[in-house]
């Protein structure tokens, strides 16, 4: 196996070797100097507990990852408890040519991918599929996904390009946090080996497109990215907020279900999902931008399966309505629990703050659609936005901190206030720092004016959202939008305007 398909990469393999090596060799300098720095110390000092101590810290982590067999993520899902999502299932692995074993569990997280597993008749794969993708994507758009996700298996099961991959990961990670030593060596190689996880991807569309038809494997590429961050960026706050209120939302999908119905969050999604696109300043993106894969696919109408032996398409065969599980009450309130519970994907329990795991038992279920809107709209954590830009600016009134952050951005010298009210900024590569600095500021402004225009007689447009709002002359304004604008551009005219506006409604309201 060469490790593509038509039109997917051909990845030679010594350079493929040698790049996996470099990424893997600086992925583990920072431990490697670790090491060696206690082992120096402990030569020149005599101190051999140095080196020891620190062996004995890695033994356990070392045991566990080699003996300990890792516990698969998600709930299992039987043919016989989901007969449609099984024949689904067993469809797409028909037409991609997939032949191993394979199990189908359930995640918590908008996610698909496959994983192997080893069983008693040898190797295996398990699909993880995404609750809020079965729930929200049409039968036909689940088809292109899980079809893109088995290409990959089917067509790029080879250790180079696995090795390839998983050593870009690693590397990855190393430049998250505060400390970034690596970055002049690690972003020329994740740049330079960046095509080749692209392609693939794009290899992986095409397969989808064959089977279920371009125009449905476009709409499920974007589709998947809204809902990606859609919920990244609204379910998670409400769990997270309510987890710490000492409670969970046992209707979190059902609350999702809606919020992706409205435009305006899904407008704010694909605009997230896109920003994220182009602050990727490493290259650690294994994924071309949404823009870039639609693009690459064709316009073809329905699929036809193999072309050999069906021609019955898969939109007339699984259609334009979701799949329906008929356990669903029962797999959404598992995934809710993993959610509140958990410290990543599949369900891995949390550490309590000093009372063991979190568990569901100790939380008290809620219905999100029963509490006042109010609380859950976006931005969660508006207050301390808000609280965050009086101290930053040193007023204490609302007027006066948007007024104060205002001539700072007349100025141009806004961004000392984006790193008053969020210090890591320092810490990210100053590629992205003023971009995400007015992000930061922008966010604060809103959290400030929003109150104002409703108190001025404004309404929120969105049931889920409060940066988009509604004047009393029927006007809809993005918030969030304006304010970006006017700190790139260093023009607060708009927003003075918006604020000026305000306290006369106000006045006349009175």
């Amino acid at each position: 196996m060469d490790g593509r398909i038509s039109g997917g990469p051909r990845v030679s393999a010594v350079r493929a070797w040698s790049f996996t090596a470099a990424m893997a060799a600086v992925a583990w300098l920072p431990l490697i100097g670790f090491l060696l720095l206690i082992a120096a110390g402990g030569l020149v000092w005599g101190g051999w507990q140095m080196i020891a101590l620190p062996m004995l810290w890695l033994l356990p982590a070392l045991y566990t990852r080699a003996v300990l067999p890792d516990a698969l993520p998600g709930r299992a899902v039987r043919p016989d408890d989901e007969p449609e999502l099984a024949a689904l299932v067993r469809d797409m692995a028909e037409r991609t040519g997939f032949g191993a074993p394979l199990l189908v569990r359930i995640l918590p997280e908008p996610a698909v991918l496959t994983v192997q597993v080893r069983t008693a008749g040898g190797h295996a794969y398990a699909l993880l599929l995404g609750l809020p993708l079965v729930r929200a994507l049409s039968a036909t758009h689940l088809a292109a996904v899980i079809a893109h996700e088995l290409a990959h298996e089917r067509h790029f099961d080879d250790r180079r390009t696995r090795a390839l991959l998983a050593a870009r990961v690693a590397l990855a990670e190393r430049l998250e946090g505060r400390l970034r030593p690596l970055a002049p060596l690690a972003a020329p190689l994740l740049r330079a080996t960046q095509p080749w996880p692209w392609q693939e991807e794009l290899a992986a569309d095409a397969e989808a497109a064959r089977v279920v038809g371009g125009d449905a494997a476009r709409e499920a590429v974007e589709r998947v990215a809204v809902i990606d961050a859609a919920f990244d960026g609204i379910a998670q706050d409400w769990v997270e907020d309510l987890v710490e209120e000492g409670s969970y939302p046992v209707d979190l999908y059902e609350a999702f279900d809606l919020a992706l119905q409205d435009p305006l969050v899904r407008a704010r999604a694909a605009r997230e999902d896109a920003e994220e696109e182009d602050l990727d300043v490493y290259a650690t993106a294994t994924h071309p931008p949404t823009a870039v894969r639609t693009a690459a696919l064709p316009h073809t109408g329905t699929g036809t399966g193999t072309g050999t032996s069906t021609s019955t398409s898969t939109s007339a065969a699984y259609g334009s309505a979701p799949l329906v599980l008929r356990d669903a009450e029962v797999v959404a309130e598992w995934c809710v629990q993993r959610l509140a519970c958990a410290d990543g994907p599949g369900g891995t329990l949390q550490a309590g703050g000093g009372g063991g795991a979190l568990r569901p038992e100790d939380l008290k279920p809620v219905r999100l659609l029963e509490l006042d809107p109010d609380r859950f709209r976006l931005p969660a954590d508006g207050g301390h936005r808000a609280e965050a830009l009086a101290a930053a600016t040193g007023q204490p009134s609302p007027t006066g901190a948007l007024r104060a952050a205002l001539d700072a951005v007349a100025d141009g010298d806004w961004y000392g206030l984006a790193r008053r009210m969020r210090p890591q900024l320092r810490w990210l590569p100053a590629a992205v720092r003023r971009r995400l600095g007015g992000q930061v500021l922008a966010s604060a402004m809103g959290a400030a004016l929003v109150p104002l225009l409703l108190e001025a007689g404004w309404s929120c447009t969105s049931r889920w959202m409060s940066t988009v709002l509604t004047a009393p002359d029927g006007t809809v304004v993005d918030l969030y939008e304006v304010l970006v604008t006017a700190v790139d551009g260093g023009d607060p005219a708009p927003v003075h305007a918006l604020l000026d506006k305000s306290g006369t409604e106000k006045a006349e309201r009175a």
